[in-house]
């Protein structure tokens, strides 16, 4: 497994670079314009750097990004743009029209990236998108980043988790990538008791929170309106809720999800755990679409990644914004750096 580095030394960060006909490489070459960055990290692209960014336009007077190619992260220098050679076989690639090259490309970096990182070469990783269909193969069958890191690193359960750090806005889905007629069914007093522990667990342990106050949504409209919209608030929901409170935990709800964001009451909790995919990740994008990050809590690895997709629409154009990429880099340091001093034993929340 990844080790945390030496004090004082700066996080070594992988860059998976996603589907190659998205935005991916765009974010990363724009966030490794700015030169701070290598005060805070020593970044590490896993594709061939040439091939990535050797279109892209460079500013007037500026200095094209030059990288230490390597074949093996063992020998990553500090203070340097490093890139780590994935494959050697040249890739026809058209903007915006993902290809089985293309899906391949995004396997073999996200695959040597997690590698290294269980090898303890790298400090985290931060996956640019990829398509889930596109990368799909017969030795690749998850449905994204989450479920593939989780099984990779031998995690029996993680969490998918939206952070903004600059709005102080963290949503977390009880049920990640799975389809809305399935989502009643899944959710069990076991579920959702595993995914809250996770969170309070994450915010302690990555987010230095000692007390974390927590909000859980209902499922249904109105919170069930005690039954009559649907029983899973009543059957489910609010005894897990009553049990975390009894052991002593700052954990309330349900909560109707319109009127807890419509009013604004998501600012009075540390964190708010939707019960669906789309219920947290709605209200995340529209507050957060620029800076938002994709933070896999419960894994005994650091990954974040930006809260956008493969946006096929925007690549060749050089017009995407690199923001969320950015705060991703950023926010994978800051939970390195977290758990490194270890502020919080993670195994507190029971």
């Amino acid at each position: 497994m990844s080790l945390p580095p030496a004090k004082n030394t700066l996080p070594r960060l992988g860059f998976s670079v996603g589907d190659l006909a998205g935005i991916g490489p765009e974010v990363i070459y724009k966030t490794l314009r700015d030169e701070r960055l290598l005060q805070q990290c020593t970044p590490v692209v896993y594709g061939t750097a040439t091939a990535l960014f050797d279109e892209f336009p460079v500013e007037q007077g500026a200095e094209p990004l030059t990288f230490r190619q390597l074949r093996n992260a063992a020998d990553i220098a500090p203070g340097r743009l490093n890139a780590v050679t994935c494959w050697d076989e040249d890739f026809h690639l058209t903007p915006g029209q993902p290809s089985p090259a293309s899906g391949q490309a995004a396997r073999e970096s996200l695959l040597a990236a997690s590698r290294d990182l269980k090898a303890g070469l790298l400090d985290a990783i931060v996956t640019a998108p990829i398509s889930k269909e596109n990368t799909q193969s017969d030795d690749f069958r998850y449905p994204g980043h989450t479920e593939f890191l989780a099984s990779y690193f031998g995690a029996a359960d993680s969490l998918m988790f939206l952070v903004d750090e600059e709005k102080d806005l963290r949503i977390a889905t009880a049920t990640g990538h799975l389809p809305l007629k399935d989502v009643s069914t899944r959710l069990t007093g076991d579920l959702l008791r595993t995914k809250i522990r996770l969170l309070l667990r994450s915010l302690q342990h990555d987010f230095g929170i000692q007390k974390p106050k927590v909000a859980v949504l209902g499922l249904n409209p109105h919170a069930g309106e005690n039954g009559l919209l649907g029983r899973e608030e009543n059957d489910v929901i609010a005894p897990v809720i009553r049990q975390f409170e009894h052991d002593g935990h700052l954990v309330f709800g349900p909560y109707p999800a319109d009127g807890y964001f419509g009013t604004g009451q998501f600012r009075q909790f540390d964190a708010t755990l939707s019960i669906y995919h789309d219920q947290g990740l709605i209200p995340f994008k529209l507050m957060a679409f620029e800076r938002g990050v994709n933070f896999t809590a419960g894994l005994p690895v650091v990954r974040t990644s930006p809260d956008h997709g493969t946006a096929y629409g925007l690549a060749g154009k050089f017009a995407a914004d690199a923001s969320s990429f950015r705060a991703a880099v950023y926010l994978a340091c800051d939970v390195v750096r977290a758990r490194q001093f270890g502020a919080v034993d993670p195994r507190s929340v029971r």
